[in-house]
């Protein structure tokens, strides 16, 4: 069989996404993309999944259905501290996301905020994002880091060259180089070439996902794989946890 693009980040109805677990796989395999299911696995998330035992009814719903098995963590939430060995093992992959940071004493601003907080400065926003994410890579163990320039609302509106200088490029790069992390290149949240290629010259693998939600969405990878390509990445080298395995914890390689 020749080779095909995995969509290592889609949503079902177990989640928040419009279709079933069937007819998301249905639906990326016409498109010639292999599917994974990652659905929302927060307790911040209004319809995502949210206890171990929901965990464990998620995993056996979509076990048989011939798609990568994976899940969407938020590492604000402290879900993902919480799951044994038994449950984390079954998984092909495991994706973070940063759909909050800390920025000053504590104080979580949410990606999809409206607006920012009263007073808050954008560098010193942008601070907390880093910070945020250079925890996350020394902590959580993930095989991706989603959307990875999902900034709050506000802020996701201005233009790349006003967000991000190099200095704020390198730090992230070289925390998932560390970690051993992949960068998700999203086709919904798409990321500026200039970020994307610091990530390739470091090291750092690229992943592909849609972070599908409706029938439209799911297995278009189209951009993402046409970034990567432009860059050089040969299609052996995305991220596939079937070749490339998954993180054993915080800081394996």
């Amino acid at each position: 069989m020749s080779w095909q693009p995995l969509d290592c980040h889609a949503h079902t109805t177990l989640s928040d996404g419009a279709l079933a677990p069937e007819q998301l796989v249905e639906t990326v395999r016409a498109r010639g993309v292999r599917p994974s299911i990652a659905d929302h696995i927060s307790t911040d998330i209004a319809l995502g999944i949210k206890s171990v035992s929901a965990i464990r009814e998620y995993l056996d719903e979509i076990a048989d259905l011939g798609a990568n098995l994976g899940g969407e963590f938020c590492f604000h939430d402290p879900l993902w501290r919480e799951l044994p060995e038994d449950v984390t093992s079954r998984f092909t992959h495991r994706i973070g996301s940063l759909h909050a940071v800390m920025v000053g004493e504590g104080e979580w601003v949410h990606a999809f905020a409206r607006a920012m907080p009263e007073g808050l400065a954008l560098d010193t926003y942008l601070d907390g994002f880093l910070a945020t994410l250079e925890r996350f890579a020394r902590e959580m163990p993930v095989d991706i880091l989603a959307h990875p320039t999902l900034l709050t609302t506000a802020v996701r509106r201005l233009p790349s060259e006003e967000v991000w200088t190099e200095a704020r490029e390198e730090r992230m790069v070289e925390a998932l180089f560390s970690a051993g992390i992949a960068f998700e290149i999203s086709s919904r949240y798409r990321p500026h070439e200039r970020i994307v290629r610091r990530a390739i010259d470091r090291g750092v693998r690229i992943s592909l996902g849609s972070d599908g939600h409706r029938a439209e969405q799911v297995g278009d990878i189209a951009f993402s794989l046409a970034m990567a390509r432009s860059m050089g990445v040969a299609d052996a080298d995305l991220y596939d946890p079937s070749v490339h395995g998954r993180r054993a914890g915080p800081a394996a390689r």
